[in-house]
Protein backbone atom coordinates (compact mmCIF):
# COMPACT_ATOMS: atom_id res chain seq x y z
CA UNK A 1 0.00 0.00 0.00
CA UNK A 2 1.56 3.00 -1.03
CA UNK A 3 1.63 6.11 0.84
CA UNK A 4 -1.30 8.07 -0.66
CA UNK A 5 -3.79 4.76 -0.39
CA UNK A 6 -2.17 4.72 2.82
CA UNK A 7 -3.82 8.48 3.49
CA UNK A 8 -7.31 7.42 2.05
CA UNK A 9 -7.19 4.44 5.12
CA UNK A 10 -6.25 6.75 8.10
CA UNK A 11 -8.07 9.67 7.20
CA UNK A 12 -11.14 8.31 8.78
CA UNK A 13 -9.57 6.60 11.93
CA UNK A 14 -8.72 10.44 13.19
CA UNK A 15 -7.90 13.38 10.70
CA UNK A 16 -11.62 12.71 9.41
CA UNK A 17 -13.38 10.56 12.23
CA UNK A 18 -16.98 10.75 11.00
CA UNK A 19 -18.13 10.57 14.29
CA UNK A 20 -15.94 12.74 16.44
CA UNK A 21 -14.84 15.28 14.02
CA UNK A 22 -17.87 15.34 11.38
CA UNK A 23 -20.23 14.35 14.11
CA UNK A 24 -22.44 12.12 11.29
CA UNK A 25 -24.33 9.05 11.88
CA UNK A 26 -25.20 10.14 15.68
CA UNK A 27 -28.55 8.85 15.61
CA UNK A 28 -27.20 5.39 16.35
CA UNK A 29 -24.12 6.65 17.86
CA UNK A 30 -26.68 7.72 21.00
CA UNK A 31 -29.39 5.11 20.10
CA UNK A 32 -27.41 1.88 20.48
CA UNK A 33 -24.39 2.62 22.51
CA UNK A 34 -25.79 1.34 26.18
CA UNK A 35 -23.71 -1.70 25.64
CA UNK A 36 -19.85 -2.01 23.98
CA UNK A 37 -21.38 -5.07 22.12
CA UNK A 38 -24.32 -3.01 20.11
CA UNK A 39 -21.10 -0.45 19.54
CA UNK A 40 -18.99 -3.31 17.77
CA UNK A 41 -21.96 -4.96 15.79
CA UNK A 42 -23.80 -1.70 14.43
CA UNK A 43 -20.01 -0.38 13.36
CA UNK A 44 -19.10 -4.05 12.21
CA UNK A 45 -22.53 -3.56 10.07
CA UNK A 46 -21.80 0.30 8.93
CA UNK A 47 -18.29 -0.77 7.97
CA UNK A 48 -19.48 -3.50 5.69
CA UNK A 49 -21.88 -1.65 4.07
CA UNK A 50 -19.49 1.45 3.56
CA UNK A 51 -16.85 -1.05 1.93
CA UNK A 52 -19.22 -2.84 -0.18
CA UNK A 53 -21.36 0.39 -1.45
CA UNK A 54 -18.07 2.13 -2.30
CA UNK A 55 -16.80 -0.54 -3.80
CA UNK A 56 -19.80 -0.47 -6.10
CA UNK A 57 -20.49 3.33 -6.85
CA UNK A 58 -16.45 3.32 -7.53
CA UNK A 59 -16.93 0.74 -10.36
CA UNK A 60 -20.21 2.31 -11.79
CA UNK A 61 -19.74 5.63 -11.83
CA UNK A 62 -19.67 6.07 -15.29
CA UNK A 63 -22.67 4.38 -15.94
CA UNK A 64 -24.83 6.15 -13.10
CA UNK A 65 -26.84 8.72 -14.95
CA UNK A 66 -26.48 12.15 -13.00
CA UNK A 67 -29.95 12.66 -13.05
CA UNK A 68 -30.70 9.77 -10.81
CA UNK A 69 -27.33 9.39 -8.68
CA UNK A 70 -28.80 9.46 -5.73
CA UNK A 71 -31.50 7.11 -6.38
CA UNK A 72 -28.58 4.47 -7.68
CA UNK A 73 -26.34 5.12 -4.53
CA UNK A 74 -29.48 4.64 -2.33
CA UNK A 75 -30.22 1.52 -4.25
CA UNK A 76 -26.96 0.28 -4.16
CA UNK A 77 -26.39 1.05 -0.18
CA UNK A 78 -29.72 -0.95 0.62
CA UNK A 79 -28.95 -4.04 -1.13
CA UNK A 80 -26.27 -4.37 1.33
CA UNK A 81 -28.07 -3.04 4.40
CA UNK A 82 -30.47 -5.91 3.54
CA UNK A 83 -27.76 -8.53 3.19
CA UNK A 84 -26.24 -6.98 6.75
CA UNK A 85 -29.82 -7.54 7.71
CA UNK A 86 -30.60 -10.97 6.88
CA UNK A 87 -27.07 -12.01 7.84
CA UNK A 88 -27.61 -11.04 11.64
CA UNK A 89 -30.78 -12.11 11.82
CA UNK A 90 -29.81 -15.52 10.73
CA UNK A 91 -26.63 -15.79 13.42
CA UNK A 92 -26.68 -12.89 15.86
CA UNK A 93 -30.22 -12.72 16.60
CA UNK A 94 -29.58 -11.21 20.01
CA UNK A 95 -27.90 -8.65 18.62
CA UNK A 96 -30.32 -7.77 15.89
CA UNK A 97 -32.92 -7.40 18.62
CA UNK A 98 -30.70 -5.08 20.04
CA UNK A 99 -29.94 -2.91 17.59
CA UNK A 100 -33.25 -2.77 16.01
CA UNK A 101 -34.94 -0.38 13.91
CA UNK A 102 -31.40 1.19 13.34
CA UNK A 103 -29.87 -1.44 11.52
CA UNK A 104 -32.82 -0.84 8.62
CA UNK A 105 -31.92 2.97 9.30
CA UNK A 106 -28.39 2.49 7.63
CA UNK A 107 -29.81 3.16 4.41
CA UNK A 108 -30.20 6.72 5.31
CA UNK A 109 -26.95 6.75 7.60
CA UNK A 110 -24.80 10.38 6.77
CA UNK A 111 -21.63 8.57 6.50
CA UNK A 112 -22.25 6.18 3.96
CA UNK A 113 -24.58 8.89 1.19
CA UNK A 114 -21.51 11.00 2.21
CA UNK A 115 -19.06 8.86 1.21
CA UNK A 116 -20.36 7.90 -1.77
CA UNK A 117 -21.34 11.21 -2.83
CA UNK A 118 -18.26 13.07 -1.60
CA UNK A 119 -15.23 10.01 -2.25
CA UNK A 120 -16.54 7.12 -3.90
CA UNK A 121 -18.35 8.49 -7.24
CA UNK A 122 -15.11 10.61 -8.03
CA UNK A 123 -12.51 8.30 -7.32
CA UNK A 124 -10.60 4.57 -8.24
CA UNK A 125 -11.93 1.48 -6.85
CA UNK A 126 -9.19 1.00 -4.53
CA UNK A 127 -8.93 4.29 -2.66
CA UNK A 128 -12.28 4.06 -2.05
CA UNK A 129 -12.80 0.71 -0.28
CA UNK A 130 -9.60 2.14 1.20
CA UNK A 131 -11.86 5.14 2.16
CA UNK A 132 -15.03 3.26 3.37
CA UNK A 133 -12.57 0.44 5.69
CA UNK A 134 -11.17 3.91 6.79
CA UNK A 135 -14.45 5.76 7.44
CA UNK A 136 -16.19 2.17 8.91
CA UNK A 137 -13.32 1.64 11.81
CA UNK A 138 -12.74 4.89 12.02
CA UNK A 139 -16.99 4.88 13.49
CA UNK A 140 -16.89 1.62 14.66
CA UNK A 141 -13.84 2.42 16.81
CA UNK A 142 -15.47 5.85 17.88
CA UNK A 143 -18.99 4.07 18.72
CA UNK A 144 -17.11 1.34 20.89
CA UNK A 145 -15.50 3.59 22.72
CA UNK A 146 -19.00 5.78 23.77
CA UNK A 147 -20.79 2.23 24.22
CA UNK A 148 -17.80 0.81 26.58
CA UNK A 149 -18.06 3.85 29.00
CA UNK A 150 -21.58 4.33 28.86
CA UNK A 151 -21.30 0.21 30.14
CA UNK A 152 -18.53 0.82 32.13
CA UNK A 153 -20.19 3.74 34.34
CA UNK A 154 -23.90 2.55 34.27
CA UNK A 155 -23.84 -0.97 34.67
CA UNK A 156 -20.18 -2.02 35.51
CA UNK A 157 -19.51 -4.43 33.01
CA UNK A 158 -17.84 -4.00 29.87
CA UNK A 159 -18.76 -6.19 26.83
CA UNK A 160 -21.05 -7.99 29.36
CA UNK A 161 -18.39 -9.11 32.09
CA UNK A 162 -18.86 -7.69 35.63
CA UNK A 163 -15.52 -5.03 36.02
CA UNK A 164 -16.68 -4.33 39.98
CA UNK A 165 -18.52 -6.65 42.66
CA UNK A 166 -22.22 -7.14 43.14
CA UNK A 167 -22.37 -4.13 45.47
CA UNK A 168 -20.53 -1.39 43.51
CA UNK A 169 -21.88 1.84 42.94
CA UNK A 170 -22.72 2.69 38.88
CA UNK A 171 -24.17 5.87 37.46
CA UNK A 172 -28.04 4.56 36.00
CA UNK A 173 -28.02 8.13 34.09
CA UNK A 174 -25.11 6.93 31.72
CA UNK A 175 -27.32 3.89 30.18
CA UNK A 176 -30.20 6.33 29.85
CA UNK A 177 -30.32 9.15 26.68
CA UNK A 178 -29.21 12.18 28.93
CA UNK A 179 -26.07 9.91 29.55
CA UNK A 180 -25.62 9.55 25.71
CA UNK A 181 -25.62 13.00 25.07
CA UNK A 182 -22.70 14.16 28.22
CA UNK A 183 -20.76 11.14 27.09
CA UNK A 184 -20.66 12.01 23.51
CA UNK A 185 -20.12 15.81 24.07
CA UNK A 186 -16.68 14.82 26.44
CA UNK A 187 -15.73 12.49 24.09
CA UNK A 188 -15.71 14.73 21.25
CA UNK A 189 -14.10 17.36 23.38
CA UNK A 190 -11.28 14.98 24.19
CA UNK A 191 -10.88 13.93 20.53
CA UNK A 192 -10.27 17.31 19.47
CA UNK A 193 -8.12 18.17 22.47
CA UNK A 194 -5.51 15.44 21.33
CA UNK A 195 -6.01 16.63 17.90
CA UNK A 196 -4.92 20.10 18.45
CA UNK A 197 -2.25 18.23 21.02
CA UNK A 198 -1.09 16.35 18.30
CA UNK A 199 -1.15 18.66 15.28
CA UNK A 200 -3.08 16.22 13.14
Amino acid sequence: MNMGNLKFFTNGLIKENPTFVFVLGACPTLAVTTAAINGLGMGAATTFVLVFSNLIIALLKNYIPDKVRIAAFIVVIATFVTIVDLVMKAYTPDLYKALGIFIPLIVVNCIILGRAEAFAQRNKVWPAVLDGLGMGLGFTLAITLLASVREILGNGTIFNYPLVGENASTILVFILPPGAFVTYGLLIAVFNRLKLKLNI
